[in-house]
Parts: C-alpha cells; structure tokens; sequence
C-alpha cells in the first residue's frame, strides 16, 4: 500500500499570496504568528504578506529568532512566543529554516508532551495536528510547504534530527514567484540544486512508486531546463523552479530520500554549510555510488537532464552521463566541486556515524556501510 499527503489547498502563480486574506477569513482564523528569518523582515520581503494582513485589519505577532540551521532553543522560545501571542494560526514566511521552525512550533504547541523537542526525532506519535500553517516559500528547493518533514539542529551534539510527522504539513501553501525575486545568486543556486537532490533521490528511493515516480521526473526535466536561467535572475525560470520545487516535494515527503540528504545533514549540524551546497557537492559523487542498485532509472534521469541519445546507451554510458550531466549543472551555477573547503580529516568518524544513522539513510537504493560512507567523503576531499 502507497500514501500519499498534501496540502488541503496550495495557490501557484504570480500573485499566490494574494489569497492570504481570503483563506484566513474562510478559516475564520483570528491572528497570525508569523515566522520569518530576519533577513527577510530587513529586506522587506515579508512586508508582501504582512502589508495584506493590515490592510484587511489582522492582528498578527512575529517572531524571527530563526537561524539557517534552526536550533532546539529557536523552537523552544518560539513555542513560548507563541503561546504567548494568543494567536490561532502560523504564517510561515521562509525558506526550510523558517517553515520547519514552524512546523515544531506548531506541533509542540497543539502536541504538548513533546515539548523537548528532541522527542519528535523520527517518526513522532504525536495525536494531534499541528497548529494550522500557511507556508509562504521565498526560496525554491525545500518544498518545505509540501512536506511532512522538518529538520532541527542540536547544537550541543552537533548534529541534525529529522522529524516526519503528517501532522505537522501546512494547510495551504502560497507559492508565489514574486516572494523568491530577490534571492541572490548563490543561493538560488543552492536552493535550486537541493531541490534537484530530491528529485533524483526521490526517484531511486527504496520506496519509489509510479506516482511519485511522475513527480520526480518532471521535476528533474523541469529544474535542468530552468535552473541556469534562475541563477542568472531570469523572471521566468524563477517562476519555473518555483513550480519544479514544489512537484518534486510532492513526490519526496511521500517515499523518502536517501544518502546524499544523510550526509547533508551532518555537514550542517557539524560545520553550518547551507543545505543546499552540501547537498550539491555530495550528489554527483553518491549517484556514482548508487548507480549499481538502480536499474534503468538513471537512463531516465540522464533523458530528463536534456541528455540526447540515451536510447541507445549501454547501461555504462547512460549511468555515466547522468551522473556527469548532475555535475555539469552544478558547475555550471557556481557550486565548488569538493568539500576540501568544509570538512575536517579528524571529524570523519563522527561525520560517518551521524550520516549512517540519520533518518534519510535507510531510503538509500544501494546498502552502504559507515566505511563506504568514510570513502565516499574522503573521495571528495
């Protein structure tokens, strides 16, 4: 048997967030807690959603205590902020960071027996849903929106913990193309090549089935026709990888990931690195080490990729060019090609051990042990 769980309603388009409003009053919500990270408040970008809410006369609070990696104590405090605003619903303006801050704030405050945060780690009994979320994405790579995942930092253990509960997705998503305009280079960059990783890790996911598989590989096509033109601050293909991030969230939430994501995650807990470029580094090298345990899969990855002739490849050649035209692309949009920048030789054997048990290892098409976990790194420094 398959699941599958979205959004009860998402709003796509130029003008998306228009709909706030509409949605609020037909919810007959009364006040907002708005979660942004605080960049986005300096740079005005929230002022698209909190500009509607007092034209119409909405009462909302904000809290912005987010980090890029956000931390237990940013939910722990957000939880009490909540509490203390009075408020019936969340408005999560964001990226993954502010919307998965989010999301624990919301299930601890409508679930509060897990109040330590750390309990929610895996797949939580929590019993309730989540404090309704409206999830506005200004960044195109999470699908944070999307999806029944978020991810928390413990800092004091330097490490990540996954949480998946299909309590804590947003009751309405808002993906507006205008609220990701004003990303920079980089990371639209970044972004746009985690939201890749889900793609393709999503294709060759254990759990993998016919629809998800749909979502993934148009997602693929879509973010390899779009991505360099978004970096390069195209109106258009910021509109298109709005759309490609978002379908390949459908489809990952849904079956998981795998390797590349396990050894993400304990890149960012260890040293900060963003998300998406640890997760753009790692890729083309854990695809090679996948490759084995796929099938035919990456013939369609290659084709999806805009990579002509596959039809007639070997199982070598077509393996070999998806892997290569991944690389291409990150190339392409600026990401570096190595971790010699970011990982410490003497920090292996904890980066091993965190990536072998985190939550989106067992996802993972090949089995792999913590040593050829230890060799896929080294092979990247």
């Amino acid at each position: 048997m398959n699941r599958i769980i979205l959004n009860q309603t998402s709003y796509h388009g130029e003008g998306a967030v228009s709909a706030v409003v509409e949605e609020v009053h037909s919810r007959h919500f009364r006040k907002a807690f708005v979660c942004a990270d605080p960049d986005l408040i300096r740079f005005g970008v929230t002022k698209h959603v909190t500009d509607l809410l007092d034209k119409d006369g909405l009462p909302y609070e904000v809290y912005s205590k987010i980090k890029a990696n956000p931390t237990i104590q940013n939910v722990t405090e957000g939880v009490e902020a909540f509490k203390a605003s009075k408020a019936d619903f969340i408005i999560a303006i964001g990226g993954g960071s502010a919307m998965d801050t989010a999301k624990a704030i919301g299930i601890i405050a409508a679930n509060p027996e897990f109040a330590d945060v750390v309990s929610l780690e895996g797949v939580a009994p929590t019993k309730n849903p989540c404090v309704p979320i409206f999830a506005v994405p200004t960044t195109a790579g999470t699908a944070a929106e999307v999806t029944i995942n978020y991810v928390i930092t413990d800092v004091e253990k330097s490490r990540k913990f996954v949480c998946v509960d299909p309590h804590d997705i947003p009751v309405v998503a808002f993906v507006d193309p205008v609220m990701m305009m004003s990303m920079p280079k980089g990371l639209t960059a970044a972004t746009g090549m985690d939201a890749l990783t889900h793609a393709i890790e999503g294709y060759i996911t254990k759990a993998a089935w016919e629809m998800t598989d749909m979502f993934h590989l148009k997602a693929i096509e879509i973010i390899s026709k779009n991505l360099r033109a978004s970096v390069s601050g195209d109106p258009e293909g910021r509109k298109q990888m709005a759309l490609a991030q978002y379908i390949a969230g459908m489809g990952f939430s849904n079956v998981g990931l795998g390797l590349v994501h396990s050894m993400a995650h304990t890149l960012g807990a260890k040293y900060d690195t963003p998300h998406g470029v640890a997760n753009a580094i790692l890729l083309p090298t854990v695809m090679e080490w996948n490759a084995p345990a796929t099938g035919e899969k990456y013939r369609d990855i290659a084709k999806a990729m805009g990579v002509e002739g596959t039809e007639k490849m070997s199982q070598e050649e077509y393996r070999k060019a998806a892997c290569q035209a991944v690389a291409k692309l990150a190339k392409d949009v600026g990401i570096p090609s190595d971790l010699k920048a970011i990982v410490k030789e003497e920090d292996l054997d904890f980066l091993c051990q965190s990536a072998y048990v985190d939550a989106c290892f067992p996802g993972n098409p090949r089995e792999t042990t913590v040593e050829d976990i230890r060799a896929l790194f080294l092979k990247l420094l």
